[in-house]
């Protein structure tokens, strides 16, 4: 009888942005690491590695996730989408657009997390999700108002070392308003 293969790595593949990607590797590897060090999609930030900052943040079949706690392997079979592959071609996406209106960046480091998880808040937001400072959370409430205290809770999971904190509640509130405007043109 053979003994149990001992292997630590994998191939898995992974969809980014609309493209498959098969790597091999590490059971350990996180998809922070297999992004940057592997697919050299450096858009993504590495801030703590602890999963506290959010500069690491993307989307995992739409929903935020910190890339530095999510391991590669357990991503398989999932739609990861990364600042780069927010935009349509030479056209950036609304949020993009809003945080360079309202310069809500200022290094940029935390940005591209910054960008990703706002994406998710204004999709949470739309859906009728409520937060934590949400008034009233029953259902037939509806899609409670999106001010400025519902996007900084929301987006209290990314931390911004330059504080530029009100332009980036500014570009979120900007961002929602033109998606809704959008959405009532169609």
């Amino acid at each position: 009888m053979a003994p149990p293969s001992s292997s630590t790595t994998s191939a898995v593949t992974l969809k980014i942005n609309g493209d498959k990607h098969t790597l091999s590797v590490d059971h350990r590897t996180t998809l922070l690491d297999a992004l940057r060090e592997r697919l050299d999609l450096t858009g993504t930030k590495k801030g703590c590695d602890q999963g506290q900052c959010g500069a690491c943040t993307v989307l995992l079949d739409g929903r935020r996730a910190v890339a530095c706690l999510q391991l590669a392997v357990a991503a398989e079979d999932r739609e990861i989408t990364t600042v780069e592959g927010l935009a349509e071609a030479e056209r950036l996406h609304p949020v993009q657009e809003a945080f360079l209106d309202l310069d809500g960046y200022q290094c940029g480091y935390c940005t591209p997390g910054q960008i990703c998880s706002a994406v998710a808040v204004i999709e949470e937001h739309a859906a009728g999700w409520p937060s934590a400072v949400t008034d009233d959370v029953r259902p037939e409430a509806g899609v409670p108002p999106l001010t400025a205290d519902e996007i900084r809770e929301r987006m209290s999971g990314n931390l911004c070392r330059c504080g530029a904190y009100v332009s980036i509640v500014q570009a979120v509130a900007r961002a929602a308003e033109a998606q809704v405007s959008q959405e009532a043109a169609v």
